[in-house]
């Protein structure tokens, strides 16, 4: 078994002197040779190892980053495990099957509504093409949605398992991918353009665009087949409807049985929660954790229950109104005057009522501009549950200008 084990190290450390020979400058078509003389092929295994010690030694995502454009080619047609893509891929509904569908359609968008109009402009300006072209583009930019769940609902699941090399250099080049395909947007947007730089660009845009497609169906999707369990893969499928779909159609829900997370007849799915937390929606907290976070966020908040009386209220460090511990159980009515009472019965009335979901206003308070809101709290089946009113001054936020990209 040792035996085996060193050969793998040997095999990962064969693939890392490869990878530091591009970046010292060989040729692709050198490495290639190389490669395919001492490698049958690659796991993607072996990759995600190499680049996780890449990284750990001291090479800078950046630089991995840019060596996987050129990896992904010497790797093309190498890799043994593509087989791994299909066990989940026709399932229908699995978030492989939806991630496949998915890369085909890029495909389809690349190959039939981009390539021909740029290999058009080669010859020339053509404003039909360009038209196309823009279309295209702006097509393609769907991307966005496909590698906004790859990179938040896949690559968290990664992370759980120490995989994190492979993750970030990925979403370097899709944040790469995602600005040249702009920039292509915006050139064929102007009245006029370099028509060389306009190819160019594009070109480049669609091979990086490919390469990640093909990164993702031979080196991602069978890295998360043997890693995910069936629990994990389910928690996957729930994450990910809040992304919604890039440029498929809408898909049937996985049909999985729940005979499918037994082992032994034993549930396999548990959420496990820290003793005396609190669960939510997404995830779960202590009472201090819950405390402390509410009281950090900027602004004031006031919850009345449905029988109107005040339940709770935070306590941040700069306070609007003052809302001293003994109104807590008070009747909401008795914390206004007279005078604006009226006022606080309607808006409760109409938030009850469900004639309005919020009720807003806006008033100078010497050098404050205080921006106080009502909402009405539901419960998931639409029940009333009370009003949560919401101050803050909101005057710096009114005086910021420009951008602000780096820490103070």
């Amino acid at each position: 078994m040792s035996e085996f084990i060193n050969n793998d190290s040997i095999r990962r450390e064969k693939l890392k002197e490869l990878i530091k020979e591009l970046h010292d400058g060989a040729t692709v078509e050198d490495v290639k040779d190389r490669f395919q003389t001492e490698f049958g092929g690659v796991t993607t295994t072996e990759i995600s190892q190499m680049e996780q010690e890449l990284v750990a030694e001291g090479l800078p995502i950046e630089e991995v980053q840019k060596l996987c454009d050129v990896h992904a080619s010497v790797f093309d047609g190498s890799i043994n495990d593509i087989h791994g893509k299909t066990e989940n891929a026709e399932t229908k509904g699995h978030p492989i099957h939806i991630f496949s569908l998915e890369n085909d359609k890029l495909e389809e968008v690349i190959n039939d509504e981009i390539t021909p109009f740029i290999e058009t402009l080669k010859k020339g300006l053509d404003n039909t093409a360009v038209l196309m072209l823009r279309i295209g583009f702006e097509r393609l930019l769907k991307i966005e949605i496909h590698y906004s769940r790859k990179e938040n609902v896949f690559f968290p699941m990664l992370e759980k398992y120490d995989i994190t090399a492979p993750p970030k250099v990925m979403w370097g080049i899709d944040n790469e991918v995602r600005a040249e395909i702009k920039e292509v947007i915006n050139l064929l947007s102007q009245n006029s353009f370099d028509i060389e730089k306009l190819v160019e660009l594009a070109e480049s845009t669609v091979l990086k665009t490919s390469e990640m497609i093909f990164k993702e169906n031979n080196i991602l999707i069978p890295l998360m087949n043997t890693t995910f369990t069936i629990v994990e893969w389910y928690q996957i499928a729930k994450a990910q409807k809040e992304f919604g779909l890039c440029l498929i159609e809408a898909q049937d829900d996985w049909d999985i049985k729940m005979d499918d997370f037994k082992v032994d007849g034993v549930d396999t799915v548990k959420e496990v929660f820290q003793e005396g937390s609190v669960k939510f929606d997404a995830g779960s907290l202590l009472p201090n954790e819950i405390n402390a976070i509410l009281n950090t966020l900027p602004l004031d908040m006031t919850f009345v229950d449905k029988d109107d009386k005040v339940k709770y209220f935070t306590q941040g460090k700069e306070r609007i109104f003052d809302r001293p511990i003994t109104i807590i159980g008070r009747d909401v009515n008795m914390c206004h005057p007279p005078q604006s009472v009226h006022i606080v019965e309607q808006i409760v009335e109409d938030l009850r009522t469900g004639k309005k979901d919020n009720e807003d206003f806006w008033i100078k308070m010497g050098p404050m501009f205080v921006y106080i809101r009502y909402f009405a709290v539901r419960g998931k089946d639409g029940e009333f549950l009370g009003t949560l009113e919401v101050t803050q001054n909101i005057k710096p936020i009114l005086e910021l200008e420009g951008e602000k990209r780096l820490m103070s």
